[in-house]
């Protein structure tokens, strides 16, 4: 009886260490943020103005066989905007745009993913919040391993005018396209 014990318990010690020692593809990653990027473009007096924003947190929980049980969690920094020019960053840090003192944040939180339509292509529908008003988006995006975490690269686009950024401004056009370069670490 005694060596039935003694095998059940070093069977049982010897199955969590293996389970211990395998990678767990659905673990929580951060951004990694020296790696990532959120960029933005939009026409201003019809030239196209570039943007980044910084300073991306939160959590990435991704596995490509468990889509259901994928998560993002991420915010950037509102006032991290840069542009080049320090007058127009500044500027649109101001209650008219991004109105930083009361919405320190940009988030989005998905609330689904899915495959897409192309081999290696995922869909996300989550809700983007921005300046205080949270709207449901939906963008197609690529997930590459890379490491212990992925790559992501997706883009998608908005109404600054539904989020109630620069409403008074006739000169900027209405929509943006925002671009993201995401590793997950």
């Amino acid at each position: 009886m005694e060596f039935h014990k003694t095998n059940t318990v070093l069977l049982f010690l010897g199955l969590f260490l293996l389970l211990d020692a395998l990678p767990v593809a659905s673990q929580v990653k951060q951004p990694d943020p020296v790696r990532s990027s959120v960029s933005f473009v939009i026409r201003n007096f019809g030239l196209d103005v570039k943007g980044k924003l910084s300073d991306l947190k939160g959590s990435i929980q991704f596995d490509s066989t468990n889509l259901p049980g994928s998560r993002f969690s991420v915010s950037v920094s509102s006032a991290s905007i840069q542009t080049g020019n320090r007058m127009r960053d500044d500027h649109l840090r101001k209650k008219e745009y991004l109105n930083v003192p009361d919405f320190p944040l940009i988030q989005f939180i998905s609330t689904s993913i899915v495959r897409g339509r192309q081999a290696g292509t995922y869909e996300v529908t989550g809700q983007l919040k921005l300046k205080g008003t949270e709207k449901t988006i939906k963008f197609p995006f690529t997930a590459e391993p890379e490491g212990t975490g992925h790559l992501f690269k997706g883009s998608f686009r908005i109404n600054r005018r539904e989020f109630g950024v620069g409403s008074s401004s006739i000169s900027l056009s209405d929509e943006l396209t925002i671009s993201l370069h995401v590793a997950s670490r």
